[in-house]
C-alpha cells in the first residue's frame, strides 16, 4: 500500500481544514485511520510497523487508531491527548485533519484545533447517544466560527445499523443545535471499524440516501473566495521594520486577511495616514499582489512613521478601535480567571496589559444556560469584559478570525492561560476616525488645584475646538487626525465625539429640540472640565442650532472656545453617507434628521471655516493646529 498521490490543484479553495471531535472512545482516531486506509494514503513502512505491532500483541489486525495516536502515552492508554494533525488528499481536494482529544480536561486542545478549521466533524457513539462532551465540542466549534458541522454517528455496527437509533440521535442533537450560531449540519451514519459510509456508501444501511463522510468533506465550503470576509478585509499587522540598507524601508509581517496589490491606496492605523503600496516582496522577490496568510514585506510610497503593532488596511474597510474588549473566553489553566489579576493579551502583533473588569456569566455547555460566575475555572467558557491599557484595532470574530481573537498570557510565568473571541460592538467599539472619550482620571480632593495653578504649570491656556457641521462633513475624521498630531508632540488633548457620547453619557437623550440642547449643555460642561484640567478638548458634534452653540461658548468661556465650521455641501455629505443615515432619512426611517428633515444653522461667522470638500485632510489639520496655537498662546 502506498501513499495517495497529492492532487495537482493548489488553489486555496481546494484545501480544507477540519477538526474531528467527540467524547472519549467515540472512535475518532479509528475513523481517521479508516479514512486514510480506504483512500490508500498510508505509507507502506508505517503500515508494516502497525502490522508487526498487532502480531506482537496477538491482535487480529492493525489498530487503525494508531495512525494518529503518536504519543507513547496515547498508545498505552488508547486515548488522544494532544491534537494530531494529518495531511491527505484525494483527486478532488487536499485536507488537513486535526484529531482533537475527547477528555474534558483536554478541552483547550480541541479549541486550539477548531480555531483554524473550516468544518467540524462531531463524532457520536451510537450506543451512548449525545453526551455532554459532544455538546461541549459542538458549542466550541460554533463559538470559534466553524461554519459547517458534520455529525458522524459512529459504531452503527454495534446497534445493528438501526435507523431509529440514528434518527433519535439526529433529533436530539438538532434540538441542542438550535441555540448555536452554526446553521449548516449534515448527519452521516458510519462504522469506522467496518468502513461503512466513511469513504464508500454501505449496503448495510439502505435506508440512508445521503453522501459518505468523504463526499461531505470534498463538497464542503466550495463558495466563492470573494464571499469570504477573510479575503475581503485587508488586515496587515506590522511585525517588524526592515532596513536592509539606508535606501530601503519595508514593513514585514503576515497578512492576517485580505488581498493587497501594488498601487493600492492604503491607510496606516492608528495614525490615520493615507498612502499607496509602492512595492510588495514575497519569498525574496517582487510580486504584484499577495493574499492571506502569506508573509510579505510592504514598501509604501510615502515616508510614514510606522511601528510594530500598527495595521495597514484599505481606507474604505477599517477595523474597530477598542479600549475595552467584550469577549467569550475559553479558560485553559487550573488557576482561574479573576478580576483582581492582570494579564497580557496577545492580539495580532500587539501585546497589551489588560485586567478583566466584569465576568458577566459562565455558559453551561450542556444546556447553554448562562450561570452567574465570580471567576472562570479550567475549561470554563464565559463572557468577560477586559479593560486594556492600550487600544487595539479589532474586528468581531464572526467577521474576521485573525483580528477577532486574543489569547491570555500570565505575565508571571508566560503561560498561555486562555483564549477569547471578540463579540458585541454595542458596548462602545469605534472606528479609528471616531475616537471616544477615555475614562476620566480621578482627582484627589484632599489636594485641590485651581485653574490658575494648572495654567501656571502648563504655561498655556487649554481651549476647546468646537467642530460643527452636517453628518458626513468630516468632523470626526478631522478631530481624530488633529488629536493624533497633537499627542505625537506631547500636547494633552481629548476628542469628545458626538456618536460615542450619545451611546454613553447622553444615552438617555433623544433628538427633540430640548434633548439636543441638553446634549450640547452636557458636552460643553465636560469640555470645560477638561480645559480647567489643562487638556485641550476637540468636540465633534453636529450641534445644528446657533443658540445652543452660543450657550456652549458661555459655559466654556468665550476666551477658550474656537467655533470651527466643518463646511461640506449637503450633496457631498450625502454622497459620503458613511453610516447610511441620509438614505434612512430620505426613506422616512429617521425623522428630524439634520439637513434633510431638520434645519442646520451655520455659524455667522465662525472663528474658522474648514471646507472639507475642497482641501485635503492634511491641510485642514494644519489650519486647526494653527488656530489652536493662536488661541492658547
Amino acid at each position: 500500500m502506498t501513499a495517495a498521490s497529492p492532487s495537482h490543484s493548489t488553489g486555496p479553495a481546494d484545501l480544507l481544514r477540519f477538526v474531528l471531535a467527540g467524547s472519549v472512545d467515540d472512535g475518532k482516531s479509528t475513523l481517521i485511520g479508516r479514512l486514510l486506509y480506504d483512500i490508500e494514503a498510508i505509507y507502506e513502512d508505517h503500515w508494516e510497523a502497525l502490522r508487526q505491532r498487532a502480531v506482537q500483541l496477538g491482535q487480529s489486525g492493525p489498530d487503525l487508531a494508531l495512525l494518529t495516536d503518536g504519543l507513547r502515552a496515547e498508545r498505552e492508554q488508547g486515548i488522544t491527548i494532544d491534537v494530531a494533525y494529518r495531511y491527505f488528499s484525494t483527486p478532488k481536494r487536499r485536507f488537513i485533519v486535526a484529531d482533537a482529544p475527547g477528555h474534558e480536561q483536554y478541552t483547550r486542545n480541541m479549541a486550539t484545533a477548531a480555531s483554524t478549521a473550516d468544518v467540524a466533524v462531531v463524532l457520536i457513539d451510537a450506543r451512548h447517544g449525545v453526551l455532554i462532551q459532544s455538546k461541549r465540542h459542538g458549542f466550541i466549534a460554533s463559538l470559534l466560527g466553524v461554519p459547517h458541522q458534520i455529525v458522524a454517528i459512529n459504531k452503527m455496527d454495534a446497534v445493528g445499523y438501526d435507523r431509529e437509533v440514528f434518527e433519535r440521535i439526529r433529533a436530539e442533537y438538532l434540538s441542542f443545535a438550535e441555540r448555536l450560531d452554526c446553521r449548516h449540519f449534515t448527519f452521516v451514519p458510519v462504522s469506522a471499524l467496518e468502513g461503512d459510509n466513511v469513504v464508500r456508501l454501505s449496503d448495510r444501511m439502505p435506508w440512508y440516501s445521503g453522501p459518505s463522510l468523504l463526499n461531505c468533506l470534498e463538497d464542503s465550503g466550495r463558495g466563492s473566495l470573494l464571499d469570504r470576509p477573510g479575503l475581503v478585509d485587508l488586515r496587515f499587522p506590522v511585525q517588524y521594520i526592515v532596513r536592509s540598507h539606508s535606501d530601503f524601508r519595508g514593513y514585514a509581517g503576515t497578512l492576517a486577511s485580505g488581498i493587497v496589490r501594488t498601487g493600492d491606496e492604503v491607510l496606516v492605523l492608528p495614525g490615520g495616514r493615507r498612502t499607496r503600496v509602492r512595492r510588495l516582496i514575497h519569498d525574496r522577490r517582487d510580486v504584484e499582489y499577495a493574499f492571506a496568510p502569506q508573509a510579505v514585506t510592504i514598501c509604501l510610497a510615502d515616508e510614514i512613521d510606522v511601528s510594530r503593532g500598527d495595521m495597514i488596511v484599505h481606507p474604505a474597510n477599517v477595523p474597530w478601535l477598542a479600549d475595552d474588549l467584550e469577549l467569550l473566553v475559553i479558560w485553559m489553566h487550573q488557576d482561574p480567571l479573576r478580576t483582581d489579576h492582570e494579564y497580557l493579551i496577545k492580539h495580532t502583533t500587539n501585546l497589551v496589559r489588560a485586567r478583566p473588569s466584569t465576568i458577566h456569566y459562565e455558559i453551561d455547555p450542556g444546556t447553554l444556560r448562562r450561570l452567574p460566575a465570580a471567576s472562570l475555572g479550567l475549561n470554563a467558557i464565559g463572557r468577560v469584559t477586559c479593560r486594556l491599557t492600550k487600544p487595539v484595532l479589532c474586528d468581531e470574530y464572526t467577521r474576521n478570525r485573525q483580528t477577532g481573537a486574543v489569547i491570555f498570557i500570565d505575565p508571571i510565568n508566560n503561560f498561555t492561560v486562555g483564549a477569547g473571541v471578540i463579540i458585541d460592538r454595542s458596548h462602545g467599539y469605534r472606528r479609528p476616525d471616531q475616537e471616544d472619550l477615555s475614562a476620566p482620571t480621578s482627582v484627589d480632593e484632599t489636594v485641590p488645584v485651581t485653574p490658575a495653578q494648572r495654567l501656571t504649570e502648563r504655561r498655556r491656556q487649554a481651549c476647546t475646538l468646537w467642530l460643527t457641521g452636517l453628518s458626513g462633513s468630516g468632523k470626526s475624521t478631522l478631530a481624530n487626525a488633529l488629536e493624533a498630531r497633537l499627542l505625537a508632540h506631547g500636547h494633552p488633548c481629548i476628542v469628545l465625539d458626538g456618536d460615542h457620547l450619545r451611546r454613553t453619557l447622553n444615552s438617555d437623550l433623544g433628538f427633540s429640540t430640548a434633548d439636543r440642547s441638553e446634549n450640547i449643555r452636557r458636552v460643553a460642561e465636560v469640555a470645560r472640565l477638561f480645559n480647567e484640567a489643562g487638556v485641550t478638548a476637540i468636540v465633534a458634534l453636529i450641534s445644528p442650532y446657533r443658540e445652543d452653540r452660543q450657550l456652549a461658548r458661555q459655559r466654556i468661556g468665550a476666551e477658550r472656545l474656537v467655533e470651527v465650521y466643518v463646511d461640506a455641501p449637503l450633496d457631498v455629505c450625502e454622497a459620503r453617507d458613511p453610516k447610511g443615515l441620509y438614505a434612512r432619512a430620505r426613506s422616512g426611517d429617521l425623522p428630524a434628521f439634520t439637513g434633510v428633515s431638520a434645519p442646520y444653522e451655520p455659524p455667522t461667522p465662525p472663528d474658522l471655516r474648514i471646507p472639507t470638500g475642497e482641501i485635503s485632510l492634511e491641510a485642514a489639520t494644519r489650519s486647526l493646529r494653527a488656530a489652536l496655537e493662536k488661541q492658547e498662546d
